[in-house]
């Protein structure tokens, strides 16, 4: 153990809280974890006076807030989504929390070439077609030979890169800071108007609310697509539409602003859009990819190392 963390101390196990039978399955086989299954915040087993490890449930499952004063032993909380805007400000100092990254990076990527590949050869305007009993033959464009400009150089990014490769198609990467191979965000307003798609996959922070504006859309080619794979608020809800219905910007949506969308927002009738129901890391497999991750970062702590996708409590 690392004496410089602050749950040094001898122990036989780790207690950890999972929201399903998987987790206990999973969790079970990484030693030194002894994997409890709760169901709600007013209905914790015993063993949650012990558990150091809380792991909620994927998406919109469990408010940490509801649990904080019924576990005293907490110690971490980790994470089965990549993304932490619901927990970094409430999960209490002393309390380490780590995401998921890694897991669904893969499945978000997919979902971002199926809608650049939707748009592009004019899926949707086909299936409406058939459903009108219209053979609606026409010639589309094609994602061969499209720049991409992939704003955020996490996981998801480089993902989205190496499907992207296949389809005779090239992305450049910017992150917070500019290195090798990767722009920095001060670069923005000068790349944005050399690529046929922006795909924007950045953690939802302070500095990413409303970061996707009016003068970042401005800054895009005629024609362009604005893909948004992170998170709702991180694009300005209004400048889209604006920029939608003038016909000048293209888009593909899996979030929004606000979310659910509620009936008769603008979004609903906006031409140029591809709009899914964040979806984009739902599919097959997700719980599996997301256990892997949660078992290496819960197998890390409990051998009292730092987990690796730490966002708070970098001691």
């Amino acid at each position: 153990m690392d004496p410089s963390l602050p749950y040094y101390g001898a122990r036989v196990t780790v207690t950890v809280l999972v929201p399903d039978e998987l987790g206990v399955r999973v969790l079970s086989e990484v030693p030194g974890v002894t994997p409890v299954l709760y169901s709600a915040a007013d209905a914790l087993p015993p063993e949650a006076e012990r558990a150091e490890v809380l792991v909620p449930k994927f998406l919109y499952g469990v408010d940490p807030r509801a649990f904080l004063a019924r576990l005293p032993a907490l110690r971490l909380v980790q994470l089965m989504s990549a993304g932490a805007e619901r927990f970094i400000d409430v999960v209490p100092e002393g309390v380490m929390l780590s995401t998921c990254r890694g897991a669904h990076g893969g499945s978000t990527a997919e979902w971002a070439i199926g809608a650049l590949l939707a748009i592009y050869r004019d899926f949707p305007a086909f299936e409406a077609g058939r459903l009108a009993r219209r053979w609606d033959y026409h010639a589309t464009d094609t994602l061969q030979g499209k720049k991409v400009l992939v704003v955020g150089a996490g996981d998801l990014g480089e993902q989205f890169v190496r499907r992207l490769t296949p389809f005779d198609a090239s992305a450049e990467l910017v992150g917070r800071t500019a290195r090798a191979g990767v722009h920095g965000m001060d670069e923005l307003p000068e790349l944005l108007g050399r690529f046929d798609a922006v795909l924007v996959v950045v953690p939802l922070t302070s500095e990413t609310v409303g970061m996707v504006d009016a003068k970042f859309l401005s800054c895009m080619k005629d024609g362009a697509i604005l893909v948004n794979a992170a998170r709702g608020p991180v694009v300005d809800t209004d400048a889209l539409v604006a920029e939608l219905v003038a016909g000048r910007l293209r888009a593909a949506l899996d979030v929004t602003e606000p979310e659910p969308l509620p009936e008769g927002h603008p979004l609903w009738a906006a031409p140029g859009l591809f709009l899914t129901p964040h979806v984009a890391g739902s599919c097959t497999g997700h719980a599996e990819r997301a256990y892997a991750v949660v078992a290496s970062e819960v197998a890390r702590y409990a051998r009292g190392e730092l987990p690796a996708n730490l966002v708070r409590g970098e001691y």
